[in-house]
């Protein structure tokens, strides 16, 4: 294990863990029996899950702080382990129609939350903010990225990217947004609540940025891209007809490359 500080150390008690290896949240992940430890560098996002989770307690099903600690360079997160299975689990991914279902639902939940005293601000304005000092820092992963998203076939490189985002922002339609509503982020226990979890871009922000994320994830769990093992006969655009609305491809297009930059 690493270093941990002493108080979320005693909240441990030398429980056994497992690592985590399946989620791309960029920390370190220590599974226990129904506690999580999440370390990360100590960044604006780290930050903004803390915030984000103490906003939304009692709103919709996510973890609970148990403690939380930062260093000069380090923070320590530990929450408790929401119930059920992860969205890409073999049981859910074998019966499309229902975990299709249960994400629209997911995702309306979200929506449903008033935002009026949301503190969270994640909009295009400081998403492109954020992507800016991402790219002017070279902190954006090139490995990382789709095949196609920059070379002969793309980008010239990321400040090519970032010029075209700025340049074709849509209208944002403004919810609470997930932000990285990928299935491992959902959680759906055997009576089929859902919980969210890795909440570090989650905020007010327009809602094709999670319909982009969700129909990305589910096109590549079924193809096999994630978790080496493709489903055959899913259409992906049966996210649009449990959600009843018609796709907007450009926004899916413009929501997926600005997470390239992220």
């Amino acid at each position: 294990m690493l270093y941990i500080p002493d108080k979320i150390k005693r909240e441990l008690q030398n429980e056994a863990y497992e690592v985590d290896s399946i989620g791309k949240s960029g920390g370190s992940i220590f599974l226990f029996a129904d506690k999580v430890l999440k370390i990360q560098d100590n960044s604006d996002e780290a930050n903004h899950e803390v915030q984000a989770m103490r906003w939304l307690e009692g709103k919709i099903s996510v973890p609970k702080i148990i403690a939380h600690e930062c260093s000069e360079d380090k923070s320590y997160l530990l929450m408790t382990h929401v119930s059920g299975k992860m969205a890409c689990s073999e049981e859910y991914l074998n019966n499309p129609a229902k975990l299709t279902t249960l994400l629209a639902h997911a995702m309306k939940e979200l929506w449903r939350i008033d935002i009026s005293d949301c503190p969270l601000d994640c909009s295009l304005d400081r998403k492109l903010e954020a992507a800016q000092f991402r790219v002017k820092n070279n902190l954006v992963d090139m490995e990382d990225v789709e095949p196609d998203t920059f070379g002969p076939n793309g980008f010239e490189d990321p400040e090519a990217l970032l010029q075209w985002l700025v340049d074709n922002r849509p209208a944002e339609e403004l919810v609470l947004s997930h932000g990285d509503f990928c299935l491992p982020n959902i959680y759906i226990n055997k009576d089929e609540k859902i919980s969210f979890i890795d909440l570090g871009r989650t905020g007010v922000a327009d809602k094709w940025q999670d319909i982009a994320l969700c129909y990305r994830s589910l096109k590549y769990n079924y193809d096999g891209k994630y978790g080496g093992k493709a489903y055959s006969g899913y259409d992906p655009d049966m996210l649009f007809e449990k959600l009843g609305i018609a796709p907007d491809w450009k926004k899916i297009r413009y929501y997926n490359l600005l997470d390239e930059l992220f």
